[in-house]
């Protein structure tokens, strides 16, 4: 049963800025992950501020000198099908079409997609966790199979997104408006771990809404793919994923970003499986030494250190069918 809230539907940005600002204030885009939420008591809300009337931030255009504007409040079904993502930025598409439901992404926007809360059952459930106010993280010792195996310390959750993997891949950029004017940062910098801070996820502070997402221009060359491995077909979370960005010059690999999701509470880069193709043909040999570098590190828990083989499974497989 949800508790009482007061209803703002934001006429401009500023009024959704003015409004999030308040104590216990929370943004409803689609409201897929909000109402969830409250309904699961993770937390209350005094206010519930729409976005839905702002017209600026929905849509997908064309930016100056090349590259891509995504207002915030387009829906996971209309990146999934856009015909300019399609051809230069597949891997965003193929994110946005592997997320959720097909009524989901109907409803679920790229901004609400970026900002969800954790899906960890601690977290979610009734049980002692961090970022509840609890003195531990349940995950450690308990039912860890779907958790972290990189940057858990001292909370193991996963960061749910498909799209942000395949963003940060993009090296995209989100633009920020707040109390104290809009700024812009690049999507790697938006997500915070737990290490630095296990009450939050974002870098967003109160009254900070999340407006557009900016893409530059595909370089000539470059292939992605967004490659997401699940238990169930139909709707439901990553085990493992990758997003991969790889630019080919004269056969040999001039650019590489590799972006792993369902391992990390933020979408999680492995530079160094990039540094083990770079400069070279995309050949087996390479393409294992990648595979290799990109679990280095890692830090299974007792039950998930099945994520391991998959994660070089799906890196060898993505980066294979590139070739």
């Amino acid at each position: 049963m949800l508790h009482k809230f007061s209803y703002k539907r934001a006429a401009t940005l500023q009024e959704a800025v003015t409004a999030s600002a308040r104590p216990d204030a929370h943004i409803l885009a689609g409201g897929t992950d909000l109402l969830g939420c409250l309904r699961d008591e993770v937390f209350t809300a005094s206010t519930v501020v729409s976005l839905n009337g702002l017209k600026e931030i929905k849509g997908i255009s064309a930016r100056p000198g090349g590259g891509l504007r995504i207002g915030a409040l387009t829906t996971l079904t209309e990146i999934a099908e856009n015909k300019k993502l399609l051809a230069d930025y597949p891997v965003l598409a193929q994110a946005a079409a592997s997320a959720a439901s097909p009524q989901l992404r109907n409803q679920g926007t790229l901004g609400g997609n970026l900002c969800q809360r954790p899906r960890c059952w601690y977290f979610r459930g009734n049980f002692p966790c961090f970022r509840r106010g609890g003195d531990l993280c349940s995950a450690m010792d308990g039912e860890n199979e779907y958790h972290a195996i990189f940057g858990g310390d001292p909370c193991f959750m996963v960061h749910p997104s498909d799209t942000a993997p395949a963003l940060v891949a993009l090296d995209a950029k989100v633009t920020i408006a707040g109390p104290k004017g809009p700024r812009t940062i690049p999507l790697a910098s938006f997500y915070v771990l737990p290490k630095d801070d296990f009450l939050k996820e974002t870098v967003l502070a109160p009254g900070e809404v999340v407006t557009e997402i900016l893409l530059g221009p595909a370089p000539a060359g470059s292939k992605s793919v967004y490659r997401k491995v699940r238990e169930r077909g139909a709707f439901d979370f990553a085990v493992t994923g990758a997003a991969i960005v790889v630019t080919l010059a004269a056969r040999k690999v001039s650019g590489a970003r590799i972006v792993l999701s369902g391992v990390a509470p933020a979408p999680w880069r492995s530079e160094a499986a990039e540094k083990a193709i770079l400069g070279k043909p995309l050949d087996a040999a390479a393409i294992t030494v990648a595979a290799e570098a990109a679990v280095k590190g890692a830090s299974p828990l007792a039950r998930n250190g099945y994520k391991i083989a998959l994660v070089k499974g799906v890196i060898e497989e993505i980066l294979t069918a590139m070739a």
